[in-house]
Parts: structure tokens; sequence; C-alpha cells
């Protein structure tokens, strides 16, 4: 997409955190998932779309469907879970799998509760 096609989405319709947050949740059953919107870091790069908001997100996730598969392979279930998003102005996806060994036990407030998503 160009970015005059970014600037005339609905506001509406441009990505959130919590729905792409929603999305990953249904599809990959993580045991942690964390989704950072970083698009005011990225105001005026390409892509931008010159709300601050929609266009770049950090996604840190584990899923026990990433069990025996590659990190290209994690990375792709996590691109088909997003695909919608990506005409909707995603424009940029930085993903961080983690492994289970590397979770505690979840807290109140922490991205594993329930109660956040």
């Amino acid at each position: 997409m160009t970015p005059a096609a970014h600037q005339s989405t609905p506001i509406a319709d441009v990505p959130t955190a919590a729905a792409l947050h929603a999305a990953l949740a249904a599809a990959l059953a993580p045991f942690f998932l964390e989704v950072l919107d970083e698009s005011a870091a990225h105001a005026g790069h390409a892509g931008a779309n010159g709300l601050g908001y929609g266009t770049h997100f950090k996604v840190r996730v584990g899923s026990p469907l990433f069990a025996g598969k590659s990190r290209v392979a994690a990375h792709r279930l996590v691109y088909d879970a997003l695909r919608n998003f990506t005409d909707a102005g995603l424009h940029a996806l930085a993903i961080e799998l983690i492994p289970s060994a590397n979770v505690s036990p979840p807290v109140a407030g922490s991205p594993l509760m329930p109660s956040d998503v």
C-alpha cells in the first residue's frame, strides 16, 4: 500500500494492539502473548499512516503450536493469524518467539492474565 492509501484508511479500520492480540490468542492458544504498537516511533518512515498508531507492531509470543517447528514455520503461523490486518495498514511486524522454558507463572496485570485480554 502506498502512504496515500494508508491515510485514506478509516480510523476505525486501523489495526490496534488489542485486535492483533485477540486474533493471535484465538489462532495460537498462546501461553504467553504481548503485542506492542511501536508505530509512534516510526512516524515519517515508510508505511507510517500519519496517525502514530496501527502500522508497526512488536509481538512476543509463545505457543504450544510452535513445538517441533522451525523458526520460519512458527513465524508463518503468526503471519497467517494476522493476514487480515495487512490490508488494513499493518506495515511492519517484529516477532519474538518465547520458548515455554522462559515463562514464569502469571501475575496480576501481566500479558498472561486472561483479564487483560
